[in-house]
């Protein structure tokens, strides 16, 4: 009849559903695809397990190192000790004549020699500060923070070798500094001529934080041999007296200082203990058992 409204016609639900996927495809741009859940998955996976593997064998550098510096210094500890046996054996060893020649001298760095002749107490220079080299002393001092060891300086004085006809410098030893007048020790101001005894040592390099020397003012802080030489007028030869020599009110002899640092055991047990640790915690990382069924 006219004026009624026409009934809606009822659409199936499946045939909505369908009819919308129709019209989805046919939008510019959202053209459908097939998921790519899975095949992202395995990639993701495969990356994981490729970084595992670099990370693996890069921390395995750092037991691999460990163990190779520790191995070295084993090396370096036989070449010390042997250093050491022929150092003390070199200081134990009878004097020789002291060579004329200063490159002959190169190889015998704390070699005991004798020379005969008389010094020149009008160049004496002055190597300081310095301590007196006292045994007893430095064993009741050991591990204070601070030290009773009475400062001064050794006492460098031109020694003209009658038997070789050249001047040498020779290290007559300590004396305090309340003594560094020569005025103040007259009696150790020896005259004529005398046999000594004494050990090589070869000129030294500045070490860090070491002042450089003063020749002006007389003080040495390192043995510059060819400086010393030039302003004494003598050979770039140079020894240290040893204990027999002292005379009364000084200068004390005998101030040589042997010392070869040998820590190397230390280092070993450093780094084969990393080595072990290290290897350890990698082992429990990478090396896991599987779990029991």
């Amino acid at each position: 009849m006219r004026g009624q409204p026409k009934a809606e016609t009822v659409r199936d639900p499946e045939e909505k559903h369908n009819q919308s996927r129709r019209f989805a495809r046919c939008l510019p741009g959202r053209a459908w695809r097939p998921s790519r859940s899975g095949s992202s998955s395995a990639e993701a996976t495969a990356a994981k397990a490729h970084d595992d593997a670099f990370l693996q064998w890069f921390l395995l550098l750092i037991p691999g190192t460990a163990f190779g510096l520790g191995t070295w210094q084993v090396q370096r500890r036989k070449w010390k000790l042997k250093l050491i046996a022929e150092l003390e054996s070199r200081i134990m060893a009878e004097p020789i004549p002291l060579p004329a020649d200063p490159l002959e001298l190169r190889n015998l760095e704390y070699r005991p020699v004798k020379v005969r002749g008389h010094f020149d107490h009008s160049k004496e220079l002055y190597l300081m500060p310095r301590t007196m080299v006292d045994p007893a002393r430095e064993a009741r001092d050991a591990g204070r923070l601070s030290s009773t060891a009475e400062s001064g300086a050794h006492v460098v004085t031109p020694f003209h070798c009658t038997d070789l006809g050249i001047t040498i410098l020779v290290n007559r030893g300590f004396v305090p500094r309340k003594k560094l007048n020569p005025e103040t020790r007259l009696k150790g101001q020896i005259e004529g001529e005398v046999d000594l005894v004494g050990m090589v040592r070869l000129t030294e390099t500045r070490k860090p934080f070491v002042p450089e020397n003063n020749p002006e003012r007389n003080h040495w802080h390192y043995r510059d041999l060819e400086a010393m030489a030039r302003l004494t007028g003598a050979e770039p030869i140079f020894i240290d007296a040893d204990f027999k020599s002292t005379v009364p009110g000084g200068p004390v002899g005998g101030q040589t200082r042997v010392t070869l640092r040998n820590e190397h055991l230390q280092y070993i047990i450093t780094w084969y203990g990393l080595c072990a640790a290290t290897s350890y915690l990698w082992c429990k990382k990478f090396l896991r058992r599987p779990p029991a069924v």
